[in-house]
């Protein structure tokens, strides 16, 4: 936009006020909270969302299709499109590929889709709420990824589509699971939530899937507050994807434009009269699940330092793994072959047979101020929420039940310094040593 005086001056005070608001205390251990994940923010990021508020569009606006253009070159994909969570992301990346606008490959009810049953619920969720059988498989321990034999094992007559996520960041066996796809006429719905910045054989996830997702949530790598983004390779596709974001609408015009097809008043579908408007006739039954500019302005301000949270996200990681290497009763993480994680956390399991407690452990290191989490649902076919679903078992889910059981994660995120990290490696490596005693 062309330079107000006015507007400058705003900005200029919100960047002042923020290099003060930002300063960061002391760390004191003991004291100070140590946050298993959060936002790091900075001056220019408030003031791309003051600069964006001021425009007083408020919905999709100009910084939403920056953001978009910007977040599909990044991730190496055709497009992106910007929606108002990680989880809407997911749904809408699986319910574009129900659409009857694709024919015979259309995903119908009863049709089955391979994934893992430890995991987030909302890469599970959309399997179910679209009437598709979801099948579950176990995962690695270490990479806390799909077993890739498993996932061959469980392809069969009424598989569609496999929708699954990279654990904590780190890459699930794209090989395997394309060959699956090739072989097989299967859709891949890849649920790159907290692996932005990774990449599995030179490329970044969130560019192999059929349609792929990403949260903005503050947790994750960039933040938007609530936020996420689907990424789609076809066109068709992704018209699809983004009817069921915008209500399920036909129409594709953008916000603010109207008549983008020249024939707003001449179409006729359904059982409609000739002539409805265009921008009032719905193919599917969609949502609304669209960000606002504001969320966009901030988006694109974080995109710019993704490269430097990624690094340090991969650094913090690093440091401690060689603080953890060598301490019995830890099974550590690795990364999946062919992969650079760009880690959302630091997963540990407690060796089953160890006797340190894994309740006991988080209860102590939360008296201490240290954030823990566990890896998500641990075993989601043991969650009250799905004691009904008609889960597909393929094999023995041992150590799903062994995540469930022993295993959490703590931060790597790059708010987190050297002196945190040290403080966490030092206050679980002292819990799990008296434990042996």
């Amino acid at each position: 936009m062309a330079e107000d005086p006015e507007r400058q001056q705003i900005l200029d005070l919100v960047r002042a006020y923020a290099e003060k608001a930002l300063e960061k205390a002391e760390f004191v251990p003991g004291e100070s909270v140590v946050p298993v994940s959060g936002k790091v923010l900075g001056p220019d990021d408030f003031e791309a969302l003051v600069d964006s508020s001021l425009d007083g569009w408020l919905t999709a606006g100009r910084f939403h299709t920056t953001f978009e253009r910007e977040l599909a070159r990044y991730v190496g994909s055709r497009s992106a499109m910007f929606v108002n969570s990680g989880s809407s992301a997911n749904l809408v990346a699986l319910s574009g590929l129900t659409s009857p606008k694709l024919g015979a490959r259309a995903l119908k009810p009863g049709d089955e889709v391979l994934t893992v049953a430890a995991g987030f619920p909302t890469t599970v969720n959309p399997i179910i709420q679209n009437g598709l059988r979801p099948v579950v498989v176990d995962v690695e321990l270490g990479t806390y990824d799909a077993i890739s034999e498993r996932l061959r094992e469980a392809v069969g007559p009424k598989t569609r589509a496999i929708m699954m996520a990279h654990t904590l960041g780190n890459p699930f066996d794209l090989d395997t699971v394309q060959e699956l796809c090739r072989e097989h006429d299967l859709w891949l719905v890849e649920d790159s939530c907290d692996a932005l910045g990774s990449t599995y054989n030179g490329k970044r996830t969130g560019s192999f899937g059929d349609t792929a997702t990403l949260s903005f949530y503050p947790a994750h790598h960039i933040t938007t507050g609530e936020g996420g983004a689907v990424f789609v390779k076809s066109p068709l596709v992704r018209k699809q994807v983004e009817s069921f974001r915008d209500w399920g609408r036909d129409c594709y015009c953008e916000t603010g434009h109207d008549n983008t097809c020249f024939k707003r008043f001449e179409w006729q579908l359904g059982d409609l009269p000739v002539g409805y408007d265009h921008k009032y006739i719905y193919s599917h039954i969609g949502y609304n699940l669209k960000a606002t500019d504001m969320q966009a302005a901030l988006g694109s301000s974080q995109l710019t330092k993704i490269d430097r949270f990624v690094e340090a996200r991969k650094r913090n990681f690093v440091h401690l793994h060689e603080r953890f290497t060598g301490v019995e009763g830890l099974i550590l993480p690795f990364a999946t072959p062919k992969s650079d994680p760009s880690w959302f956390g630091f997963p540990i399991t407690l060796e089953p047979e160890h006797p340190v407690d894994r309740n006991e452990l988080m209860r102590f290191l939360d008296s201490r101020k240290i954030g823990t989490r566990l890896l998500f649902a641990g075993n989601l076919t043991k969650q009250p929420a799905y004691r009904n679903v008609d889960f597909r078992v393929v094999g023995d889910l041992t150590n799903t039940d062994i995540v469930m059981n022993r295993t959490f994660w703590v931060g790597v995120y790059p708010g987190l310094t050297i002196p945190m990290l040290d403080y966490i490696a030092d206050s679980v490596i002292e819990f799990v040593e008296n434990a042996s005693r």
